[in-house]
């Protein structure tokens, strides 16, 4: 065999080789999406443990290679949600990646400082009991830039707006000197208190929801994402 039927053989083998892997990785990407029959039997615990489970394979790098083209097509004719998430507008915190979910699994709403409104409430009465996602996860996270800026009273356009509905995890936090964004405990400290804050004015705000965690049908934790080390640490009140 000449050099150049040597070298056609082996880019042959090579191609081949590539191609066969391609299609074996493709085999095992996930396809299957979140169906009615699949949440019914979803408890709140049993919500929170998955997301649990999808935050530890996120931080172990074993996140699950999904196939979205196909969970596009899965979902085009309807979709059922396991959990909902309010989480912050930061970039570096997309619940869908940090819980490892699937196109179809979680509802999201996200502002700057995870606070919520009767907007965001309406939103999660339609996520819980019209569309029948068992969990709801207030989820703040460490080194939070509009806690930050509420810490700081900072001034700029609406956004001091958005910045006064932290206030009153602010003036909840005793203690802490300076009380400033300087101060890091201090900001951590607001953040924790936000998000229970928040999850006592969703409690507080809707008789829908409010019901429904009462009655056990839903639930609802605070969490806390750390943007170091990518993991998400869950709290009651």
């Amino acid at each position: 065999m000449g050099t150049r039927a040597k070298v056609t053989k082996l880019a042959f083998v090579a191609l081949l080789t590539t191609l066969l892997a391609s299609a074996a990785a493709s085999a095992d990407r996930v396809t299957s999406v979140m169906t009615r029959d699949a949440q019914a039997n979803i408890t709140p615990a049993k919500a929170l443990t998955m997301l649990k489970k999808g935050n530890a394979r996120f931080v172990s790098g074993d996140a699950t290679d999904y196939d979205y083209n196909a969970q596009v097509k899965k979902t085009a004719t309807g979709q059922f949600p396991f959990a909902s998430v309010l989480s912050c507008l930061d970039s570096r915190i997309s619940p869908e990646i940090v819980f490892d979910r699937g196109i179809g699994d979680l509802f999201v709403a996200r502002v700057a400082g995870n606070f919520t409104n009767d907007d965001i409430l309406g939103s999660f009465e339609f996520a819980s009991k019209l569309a029948g996602s068992k969990l709801i996860v207030v989820m703040g996270h460490s080194e939070c830039g509009a806690v930050k800026g509420a810490c700081d009273a900072a001034q700029l356009g609406l956004l001091s707006t958005t910045l006064a509905s932290i206030n009153p995890a602010v003036a909840a936090v005793e203690g802490h000197k300076p009380r400033s964004s300087k101060n890091a405990a201090f900001v951590q400290a607001v953040s924790d208190m936000n998000v229970r804050l928040t999850m006592k004015t969703m409690r507080d705000r809707s008789v829908v929801l409010r019901q429904m965690i009462d009655s056990g049908e839903i639930d609802m934790v605070g969490a806390m994402y750390d943007i170091s080390t990518g993991k998400v640490t869950f709290f009651k009140d």
